[in-house]
């Protein structure tokens, strides 16, 4: 009897795994510029974090065949949102197991009300037509593709006070959920926010039309005694524009609005993601690569205080990342074939991934006065000279890959 009801369970754990569906798989967005993008899948493109609406494991359960359309018009943002299914699961042959709500987690997340019908989606798609953006003009710029044409770029900033910017924000910062890992909205009633945002140009039945590409938010912190540091916090390029070189022009022409104001001490970045850490190294080495303090007979002879004070001055680097860039750099200056150079470069960047280690010995040091045999004891855990060595190097073999990946895009700018 046990065995029968054991396996009826397993028979239903089974049935029911049929309805389970990974969320960013079947949630389908596009950046709609005419009704004929309705049609063309090679508009579409996929979320990268669900997690945030649809919990951790970034599933939905209940539906076979489960398709979400979340559709934006390319300037304003004005959102449509449908789904359609094949099967769902029926409460009464799986003991009253209800499906997942799909619409009310994503209306109740992004905080807007989206169009459900699509014919007036379509009709409002006549509002994109006039779109100015928003906020002062800082930079434009033009990419050659392989058909021999050529796309077109302009980089806005604006604050909340601009017209018509607050209402346009609401949209943009739904993206956010999507794209960023952590985010959150922001308080856009504090004035210290800067926005910075990017569109492409284009021309369509003789008007000029815009889409957007992507979007920044910067938050000014007091630096004492009368200083203002920068925090870029959340920075965007939508997938339909990713790996086209727009982030670093964006990324660049933010640095150049800073430098442009006396008051700004240096710029500092709000838990950067891997990609976001690469892309900031790729555009600061570049940059730095050009200053007199980082040729490459000064980088082999190590650290030194004309290179923070340059990067500093003149690019408003602070010291962390100058010694990140500074690593990067002499890598590249390092001709790994000599035994010599290759030790060196090796024993200087560990000396500062040791400063943990240094830290942690100095408190083990204190400890001792206060603490029992059996209580050290327990201090002494993961601090022996040979996992201290293991941690290092692995360290250390991480950052070379890291930096390497950097050092590989620098070589196609050269």
């Amino acid at each position: 009897m046990a065995g029968a009801v054991a396996n009826n369970m397993d028979s239903m754990r089974s049935a029911l795994e049929e309805f389970i569906c990974r969320a960013n798989d079947v949630i389908e967005m596009k950046l709609v510029r005419s009704k004929e993008d309705i049609e063309d899948s090679s508009r579409s493109f996929t979320p990268t974090f669900t997690h945030q609406i649809f919990g951790d494991n970034e599933t939905v359960f209940g539906y076979k065949g489960l398709k979400v359309q979340l559709y934006l018009s390319a300037a304003k943002l004005t959102h449509y949102l449908t789904y359609t299914f094949e099967e769902k699961v029926n409460p009464k042959k799986f003991e009253g197991v209800q499906a997942d709500p799909i619409l009310k987690p994503i209306v109740e997340k992004l905080e807007i009300t989206p169009m459900d019908n699509l014919d007036r989606f379509l009709m409002s798609l006549e509002d994109d037509v006039g779109f100015q953006p928003m906020g002062d003009l800082l930079h434009s710029y033009s990419t050659d593709e392989a058909q021999g044409t050529s796309r077109h770029f302009e980089i806005y900033k604006s604050n909340i006070m601009t017209p018509g910017f607050k209402e346009f924000h609401t949209h943009l910062q739904t993206l956010l959920w999507w794209f960023v890992d952590g985010s959150s909205y922001i308080d856009v009633d504090d004035e210290r926010w800067m926005y910075y945002t990017i569109f492409e140009r284009y021309p369509y039945e003789g008007t000029k039309r815009y889409t957007t590409a992507g979007y920044s938010t910067v938050y000014r912190y007091y630096a004492y005694p009368d200083k203002i540091r920068p925090r870029i916090s959340q920075a965007l390029i939508l997938p339909p524009f990713q790996r086209q070189g727009h982030g670093a022009r964006f990324l660049e022409t933010m640095y150049a609005d800073f430098r442009t104001f006396p008051e700004i001490l240096d710029i500092t970045v709000e838990e950067p993601s891997e990609d976001f850490v690469r892309l900031r190294d790729f555009v600061d080495c570049r940059a730095c690569a050009k200053l007199p303090a980082f040729s490459s007979e000064n980088l082999v002879k190590g650290l030194c205080s004309a290179m923070e004070k340059e990067a500093l001055d003149k690019l408003k680097l602070n010291k962390k990342q100058v010694r990140r860039v500074y690593e990067i750099l002499r890598l590249k200056a390092t001709d790994y074939s000599n035994a010599t150079q290759a030790r060196d470069y090796r024993l200087d960047v560990k000396k500062r991934l040791n400063i943990p280690f240094q830290k942690q010995k100095a408190d083990y040091e204190k400890l001792k006065k206060v603490l029992k045999p059996e209580e050290l004891t327990a201090a002494e855990e993961g601090t022996s000279l040979e996992e201290r060595h293991q941690t290092l190097e692995k360290w250390y073999q991480h950052l070379l890959e890291d930096y390497r990946k950097v050092l590989d895009r620098l070589s196609m700018c050269d």
